[in-house]
C-alpha cells in the first residue's frame, strides 16, 4: 500500500511514496480535495454543491465530475479512501499524512529542539493552499480564511516556544519574538517579552519607544497592558490553557455511521473525554453545523470539556439518511438503541431535549441497566394530538401547512412562530441563522413528517416505570411546552428532581446566562454516584 501525503502549506501537492502526482487542472477540483482532506468528515452532496458550485445549472453533475478526477489520486485497489453514496461524500484520512496536521501534533511535544522549532516556523511561513482561492464562492472562502487563521495561530505557538526557549540567549531569541509580535500584534505576552529582551540587550531607546507605541496600541484596543508587566505573570502555557473553540471541537469530533434494522444509515459522533453522556436526537440537529450554532452548541462544548459526549442525527435529518420510509416515535427509540449498541457503551448518562425526552424515557424503561442518569429538558410525555382540543389540532395542522411552504425561507409568518414560542429572546441575526440552519438540516417534506410524528408521542404509561435517577430541567418561561408539563413529569417519575431555569426559551440560546446554569446542573447531577 502506497504512503499517501497531502501538502497544504504552499501550493497543494499530493505524493505517493514521496513522488508527486499530477493534480487536476481544475482549481475547483483541487479545492474540493483540500476541503475534504482538512475537514476529514462526511459532507452531504448538497452541501458540497453549495460550497463549490453556487451558480452552475447542474452542480451535482459538476461534483460527480470532480470526484471522478480525485478518486485516482487517493484510492487504491484495496483502500477506498474517497467514498461516496447517494447522500454523502467522505475522504478517510486516518492513513494519510497531511503536513499542517502533523506539525500541529508534533508541537504537542514539549521537548522539541530549537532547530526543529526553527524548521517548523519557516515551514509555516508558507501560505496555506496558495493559489486555491475561489473568490466567487463565499462559503469556501470563509472556510479557507478560517483555516489560514488556524495555520497562523499554529505558527504563533511555534514562535512563542522559540522566543522563550531556554537554549536561546536573548540576542538569538529576539528575531523570533519580533516575528511573534508581528503575527499577533495584540498579544500582551509577546509585547512584554519583546520589551524585556530589548532592555536585556541594552537597546534602551528602542525599548522605550516601543513601550510607548504598545501602550497606545493596547489602550486603543481596550486591552490592559503596561511596559512593566512581568512575563512571569502570563500563563505558563496559554495554548494548553486556551479554551477550545467550535472549530477545534469540529476537527476533534469523530463522525461514524451505523445502520438501523430497516437499512437507514445513522450518523453519530463522539468528542471529549470523561464519563459518557449520550444526547438523544431531537429535531433540528446536524453534527457538522451544530458547532457553530447559537442554539445549544456552547452547552455541548462545555460538556465535552469533561465528558465523553455522544450525539447523533436522527433519521431524516442532518448527516443521517433523509430519504427514509419511517419517521415515527418507535423508529426514534430503536435508532437510539442502534447508536448506543454501535458505540459499545455499557452505561452512560442520557440527555433528552424536547421530544428527545420522551425517547429517552422509553429507552430508560427498556434498558435501565445501561442508563446511569436521566436528564430531561423541555420534555413532554404526550404529543399535541393526545387529548387536544379541536382548536389546538387545527392550530398545529396550520403550522404544518405553513412549514411545508415556509421552511428555510425568510418568511415573516413562519419566523414569527419560532420567535414567539421556541426562542422569544432571539435576535434578528439568530433567527436569520435559524432559517438557514433549517434549510440545511432537513427537507420541508421531512419537517412536516416530524411535526406529525411528534403529535403521536405518548409515554405517559411509562413514567411510573422509570427506575433510574432522573433530573427534569425546564425553562420557567417556556412558551412552547409550559413549565407545568415539566413539573408534572418530575412529580410522576419516581424520585425525580425538578430544576427550573430562568429562561423563556424552549430552544436554549448558548449566550443566555441560563445556559451555564444548565451545564452546572447537569454536571452536578451526573457526578453523583
Amino acid at each position: 500500500m502506497a504512503q499517501l501525503s497531502i501538502h497544504v502549506l504552499g501550493e497543494l501537492t499530493v505524493q505517493h511514496d514521496g513522488l508527486a502526482v499530477a493534480l487536476p487542472a481544475s482549481k475547483r477540483s483541487r479545492a474540493v480535495l483540500a476541503y475534504l482532506a482538512l475537514t476529514a468528515r462526511p459532507h452531504r452532496r448538497d452541501r458540497l454543491c453549495e460550497v463549490f458550485w453556487e451558480i452552475p445549472d447542474d452542480p451535482r453533475g459538476a461534483l460527480r465530475w470532480a470526484l471522478s478526477k480525485l478518486r485516482p489520486l487517493v484510492n487504491e485497489e484495496a483502500n477506498e479512501r474517497l467514498a461516496a453514496d447517494r447522500e454523502r461524500v467522505t475522504l478517510q484520512t486516518s492513513d494519510v499524512s497531511i503536513d499542517v496536521r502533523e506539525l500541529a501534533a508534533e508541537l504537542e511535544n514539549p521537548e522539541l529542539s530549537v532547530g526543529r522549532l526553527q524548521e517548523m516556523a519557516v515551514r509555516l511561513q508558507e501560505p496555506l493552499l496558495d493559489g486555491i482561492d475561489l473568490h466567487d464562492q463565499m462559503l469556501f472562502q470563509q472556510w479557507l480564511t478560517a483555516e489560514r487563521e488556524d495555520a497562523n495561530r499554529l505558527r504563533a505557538r511555534v514562535l512563542r516556544r522559540l522566543s522563550r526557549h531556554t537554549d536561546l540567549p536573548p540576542n538569538k531569541a529576539l528575531p523570533w519574538t519580533r516575528a511573534w509580535l508581528e503575527l499577533e500584534p495584540f498579544d500582551p505576552e509577546a509585547a512584554t517579552l519583546l520589551v524585556t529582551q530589548l532592555k536585556q540587550l541594552g537597546h534602551t531607546e528602542e525599548s522605550q519607544t516601543l513601550s510607548r507605541e504598545l501602550a497606545e496600541r493596547f489602550r486603543t484596543a481596550g486591552i490592559e497592558w503596561t511596559p512593566s508587566s512581568s512575563v512571569d505573570k502570563s500563563p505558563a502555557d496559554r495554548d494548553a490553557q486556551k479554551r477550545t473553540d467550535s472549530r477545534e471541537f469540529l476537527v476533534r469530533q469523530k463522525i461514524q455511521f451505523c445502520t438501523a434494522d430497516d437499512g437507514v444509515r445513522l450518523a453519530h459522533a463522539l468528542v471529549g473525554d470523561g464519563a459518557p453522556i449520550v444526547k438523544a436526537a431531537n429535531w433540528l440537529s446536524h453534527l457538522e453545523l451544530d458547532w457553530d450554532a447559537p442554539i445549544w452548541s456552547p452547552l455541548f462544548r462545555e460538556l465535552a470539556r469533561d465528558h465523553h459526549v455522544v450525539r447523533y442525527d436522527e433519521r431524516g435529518n442532518g448527516l443521517s439518511d433523509w430519504d427514509v420510509s419511517d419517521i415515527s416515535f418507535e423508529a426514534f427509540v430503536t435508532d437510539l438503541e442502534t447508536v448506543v449498541d454501535a458505540m459499545d457503551l455499557d452505561r452512560f448518562a442520557l440527555l433528552g431535549i424536547s421530544q428527545g425526552a420522551a425517547v429517552s424515557i422509553e429507552y430508560a424503561v427498556r434498558h435501565p441497566e445501561r442508563v446511569s442518569h436521566l436528564i430531561l429538558f423541555g420534555g413532554y410525555p404526550a404529543g399535541w394530538r393526545i387529548g387536544a382540543t379541536h382548536e389546538t389540532i387545527q392550530e398545529r395542522e396550520a403550522v404544518m401547512t405553513l412549514t411545508a411552504t415556509g421552511w428555510g425561507r425568510d418568511n415573516p409568518a413562519y419566523r414569527q412562530i419560532f420567535s414567539s414560542t421556541f426562542m422569544p429572546s432571539a435576535t434578528a441575526e439568530e433567527l436569520s441563522w435559524f432559517n438557514e440552519f433549517q434549510r440545511r438540516t432537513t427537507s420541508p417534506e421531512n419537517a412536516v413528517r416530524f411535526l406529525s410524528a411528534f403529535g403521536d408521542i405518548d409515554v405517559r404509561h411509562q413514567l411510573e416505570r422509570v427506575t433510574v435517577p432522573t433530573l427534569v430541567i425546564h425553562s420557567l418561561g417556556d412558551r412552547r411546552i409550559p413549565v407545568e408539563t415539566g413539573r408534572d413529569l418530575a412529580a410522576t417519575i419516581p424520585n425525580a428532581e425538578f430544576f427550573g431555569l430562568e429562561s423563556d426559551g424552549h430552544l436554549l440560546l448558548g449566550r443566555e446566562s441560563a445556559s451555564q446554569v444548565f451545564v452546572d446542573a447537569v454536571r452536578e447531577f451526573v457526578a453523583r454516584a
